[in-house]
């Protein structure tokens, strides 16, 4: 018997109503039907798949590529009184065996597997005996070589399509370009099945970007601005070593800070994730190694140290902010070095023309995003084929605009000072001879002999590191990244120095934390002060830690919240709550009151 969808979302997961399409995806997964979904983190993806597993007869088989990501979910659906299983390599005998009897007696509902581990012969043949409901693919932008988290292991999906052909497969992604769209669909022989857009738009994530001058200051002031003391946090590094160096100076500045990079000890890294999902006031300093294992909802801010290689993989990194639709944040840090580096890369890399020319590309979209002199979040969702009609409101741009100036005669004068110098020197030393300060070097080589010595005492180092900043993301200057970051001219500069070319730049506006003046950018908390919301933290916390589960899986923040707001006496008036369902009513209900009572 097929249970009614409508009826499965309000007892199971206490939602009375679906967001819009997942009714209309979970109706064509449950008439037999394959496709793609596209949605926003946070949007509902993974009822569009859970949904009909619990309404259609037989096992949903559900693709996901990180250990971590699928016991999470399976701990979460074990929490609505749902029969799941995660089966990879980390479970002992005794527990596979466990599950192979729950595959057999048709009491499991929704089994979680690693690509690897279902493409292995006798994991298809025990799933080929069995009444399969569907397959979902979860991070299906990992089949893409256009991905950002390309994993060839998902290629071996293209298996599904041939064995299991009446099966319905629905592929699922929260970011994916044009191009990998399509690969995707090609990859996974969906090409005839329609493509369910949920639009990107992530508007309670308010975004911004800076140049990268006092890196320290910078994300000491975000962080104290942005922290409730709360959720968590997420500072994404470009290096190992940084990931380190960043959180040992942030445990110096009281804060509760890991780090996460691929090169850890693996008991290291599990450990340093259990600490991030069980629902503390952690700050993880990580490489992109800490991604789509994320499935905690409520990390309240994300912040970038360096430029991200593309819009794909920024938008899904501070993407991992707000889940909950609460109000976020997203902080990036940049520099010029960064972007040559990243160009650098790109052409000495042993991939084909046509991969760096698609790289190029992305990487050029990422600066221009960065350089945004409009609203930042109307460029970024361009990018996924997604076109406001207004501007956002919701990024520094639209808050605080920017000033446009004519750097015609700067670019000249610094233009004219790096060739002069001999294009042997970085951005410092060109500073000091522009600045007119004679230090060692400069009377070391000569350089205040220069015609260019002093021409620029007048414009500060900040708006000089700007300028050559903005040369080398126009493409007029280069930076050597394998020697000491000399800069050197392109053919881009020529028409600029003969006076040919006009060159606009940005006023950079350079954030340290002082909150009088950005007091009107500041998202709203994510509560007021409630004293019923704290205790039900800690009621949630203490929970959490006797089960040992992630806080998040008994009851998002937003739930907590609700609950404070509408205070319940009754558990008729509790089961209304969104987000609580009939077992978590049952399993929960007396306690929560319980804590209301006390308040």
């Amino acid at each position: 018997m097929i249970a009614e969808p409508g009826q499965i979302l309000r007892q199971v997961f206490g939602y009375a109503a679906f967001r819009p399409q997942q009714a209309e995806i979970v109706a064509h997964v449950m008439a037999g039907g394959s496709g793609l979904v596209l949605m926003p983190t946070g949007g509902g993806k993974s009822l569009c798949f859970q949904v009909p597993a619990l309404c259609m007869p037989g096992l949903a088989v559900v693709v996901s590529p990180l250990i971590a990501l699928m016991e999470d979910q399976v701990a979460a659906l074990r929490q609505q009184g749902v029969a799941a299983a995660a089966l990879h390599s980390d479970i002992d005998d005794e527990a596979r065996r466990d599950i192979r009897r729950q595959m057999g007696d048709g009491s499991l509902k929704l089994l979680y597997v690693s690509p690897e581990r279902l493409t292995m012969d006798g994991t298809l043949d025990s799933l080929a005996r069995r009444d399969i409901a569907l397959f979902a693919i979860d991070e299906a932008h990992c089949v893409s070589q256009w991905g950002h988290h390309f994993r060839p292991e998902y290629r071996a999906l293209t298996v599904l399509a041939e064995r299991f052909a009446h099966v319905p497969r629905l592929a699922l992604t929260a970011t994916a370009d044009a191009r990998t769209v399509e690969d995707i669909r090609s990859q996974l022989s969906l090409e005839a099945a329609p493509v369910f857009r949920g639009g990107f738009d992530r508007p309670n994530i308010f975004v911004r970007a800076a140049p990268r001058e006092q890196e320290r200051a910078q994300l000491r002031g975000f962080i104290n601005r942005v922290s409730d003391g709360r959720g968590a946090g997420i500072v994404y590094c470009g290096s190992r070593a940084k990931t380190e160096s960043t959180a040992e100076w942030l445990r110096k500045d009281g804060l509760d800070a890991l780090h996460f990079h691929a090169g850890m000890d693996g008991a290291d890294k599990r450990a340093h994730h259990r600490r991030f999902a069980r629902g503390d006031a952690v700050v993880m300093c990580a490489t992109i190694a800490f991604g789509m294992g994320i499935d905690r909802p409520d990390v309240r801010w994300v912040a970038h140290t360096d430029l991200p290689r593309s819009p794909e993989s920024w938008y899904q990194e501070i993407g991992r902010a707000g889940r909950d639709g609460l109000p976020a944040e997203a902080l990036l840090l940049y520099g010029a070095g960064d972007i040559a580096i990243a160009r650098h890369r790109i052409q000495e890399s042993p991939a084909s023309d046509e991969q760096k020319r698609i790289e190029r590309s992305r990487l050029e979209a990422m600066v221009a995003i960065a350089e945004a002199a409009t609203c930042r979040r109307r460029i970024l969702l361009r990018c996924f084929g997604d076109d406001l009609e207004q501007d956002c409101g919701r990024c520094d741009v639209c808050a605080n605009p920017p000033k446009l100036w004519d750097g015609t005669v700067a670019a000249q004068k610094l233009l004219s000072a790096v060739l002069r110098t001999g294009q042997r020197f970085g951005v410092g030393h060109v500073i000091d001879v522009l600045r007119g300060r004679l230090t060692d070097k400069v009377a070391q080589h000569g350089h205040d002999q220069l015609p260019t010595f002093g021409v620029g005492k007048d414009v500060s180092d900040v708006t000089w590191r700007g300028v050559a900043r903005q040369l080398v993301a126009q493409g007029a200057l280069d930076v050597a990244v394998e020697n000491h970051g000399e800069l050197l001219p392109t053919e881009a500069a020529r028409p600029i120095l003969k006076g040919q070319a006009a060159v606009m730049m940005r006023a950079d506006m350079i954030e340290t934390g002082s909150p009088a003046a950005r007091d009107r950018e500041r998202a709203s908390p994510v509560t007021s002060d409630n004293p019923a919301f704290d205790a039900l933290r800690e009621w949630r916390k203490s929970e959490a830690k006797a089960q040992g589960v992630p806080a998040y899986v008994i009851f998002h923040d937003r739930t907590l919240a609700e609950i404070a707001d509408r205070m319940p006496s009754s558990l008729d008036q509790l089961a209304e709550v969104p987000g609580v369902g009939a077992t978590k009513l049952e399993r929960y209900g007396d306690a929560v009151l319980e804590v209301m009572r006390g308040v």
